[in-house]
């Protein structure tokens, strides 16, 4: 039994006003049985190791972009635009 002095709760009230059940804090939380945990926390390694791996990819990828040449037709338009304005 519950210890009304212990639960925060509100009284929840039927038809004419009468009270049907205490409602505590007790009833706000979800009880979930120890299998169901161990299966949360599977599925949550399996999405960290899901992240690492695509974490890997987009380094790889950006890495890839980074070591890339330069096209020259960019490297002319910015010799260009560090000349003064007389020179261009």
């Amino acid at each position: 039994m519950r210890n009304p002095t212990l639960s925060s709760g509100v009284h929840s009230f039927g038809q004419r006003g009468r009270a049907l059940r205490f409602i505590g804090v007790e009833d706000m939380i979800e009880h979930v049985p120890m299998e169901d945990h161990r299966k949360g926390a599977a599925a949550l390694d399996e999405a960290r190791l899901r992240q690492q791996a695509i974490g890997v990819k987009l380094r790889q990828m950006f890495d890839e972009v980074v070591n890339e040449p330069v096209p020259d037709e960019f490297l002319d338009i910015l010799r260009k635009a560090e000349k003064p304005a007389g020179e261009r």
